[in-house]
């Protein structure tokens, strides 16, 4: 484990630093694909909400990785540039795909529609493998603070699914190869969780039951995948035990999981371009995917 000493809106206010501009336009080597053709379940046709993937595919990609990108938002909007598409063109610069994921938030998306786009977009990119020169073993999941919730989500209930397809991509396995998390919400329990998060998803009066399955820190077994976890001790909109408890729960269950932990910074930090002390994680994330086969050695390029 690697500690370095060293919140997007409160998920309701407003990320440190950036504007919430309109999302810029997609480039057209960008094309965007509707997850649920015929309309997202359970409403089929009736469906307002369009989930999506963009896809931002590299020149080269030698270890044939890819990684699903869930922006965060607090399940209220999600902020898909500064989460998303800057990210995307990070990895394709280091010769990775990535696929940006637009998923349900807010009234009437609550769960379990947030985490089944998840799932079906971990599906979906499986599945259409070999069209984009993937390796079908090498698809992982990246999520930034309830984006995080939806990575670890699905990274801990792969096997589960609350949406009823019948399609080829629905037999396809949703578990990710590896998770990539940054300050992300992890629990839903009181005192742990993003309360704004928590209301979106869950609602008010959630039961204990459901608080307990979605508090993903007490999910992991075995079989969750491995973990990059980057986060802050200084993040005041989401208690940064949340990444601490998933990477002890890792630890447990003998998965392999390395944890930064800077002593400063806020929340909504996206890649750290804009501090110097935080702009050295994407690197770190580099060298950790290359040590598990992810990325080429000879991708990882400066960062400016």
């Amino acid at each position: 484990m690697s500690c370095h000493l060293l919140v997007l809106l409160g998920l309701l206010i407003a990320l440190p630093g950036v504007a919430l501009a309109a999302p810029t336009a997609t480039p057209a080597a960008a094309p965007v694909i509707r997850l649920w053709p015929g309309g997202a379940p359970p409403d089929g046709p009736r469906q307002k909400a369009s989930p999506t993937l963009t896809a931002y595919i590299p020149a080269s990609n030698p270890t044939h990785t890819a990684v699903v990108i869930c922006p965060g938002g607090g399940y209220a909007f999600l902020a898909t540039d500064w989460e998303g598409t800057l990210v995307a063109q990070w990895f394709n610069r280091h010769h990775v795909a990535a696929f940006v994921l637009q998923y349900r938030y807010g009234p009437g998306h609550a769960y379990p529609q947030p985490i089944d786009d998840g799932r079906r977009a971990m599906r979906w990119v499986r599945y259409h493998a070999a069209k984009y020169g993937l390796d079908p073993h090498r698809i992982g999941i990246m999520g930034f603070s309830a984006g995080g919730h939806v990575a670890s989500t699905v990274s801990t209930h792969f096997a589960a699914s609350t949406a009823i397809t019948h399609d080829a991509i629905g037999k396809v396995s949703a578990r990710p190869d590896f998770t990539i998390l940054a300050y992300p919400v992890i629990s839903m329990k009181e005192g742990l969780t993003h309360q704004g998060s928590r209301l979106n998803l869950i609602g008010a009066h959630p039961s204990p039951a459901l608080v307990e399955s979605l508090s993903n820190e007490t999910q992991v077994t075995a079989d969750t995948p491995p973990a990059f976890i980057y986060d802050t001790a200084a993040d005041t909109t989401v208690p940064p035990e949340n990444s601490v408890d998933y990477f002890l729960a890792l630890l447990h269950h003998h998965v392999p999981a390395e944890l930064h932990m800077f002593r400063e910074g806020g929340h909504g930090t996206g890649l750290g371009q804009h501090d110097r002390l935080l702009s050295v994680w994407p690197k770190l994330l580099a060298r950790w995917m290359a040590g598990m086969g992810l990325m080429d050695y000879h991708g990882i390029q400066p960062e400016h």
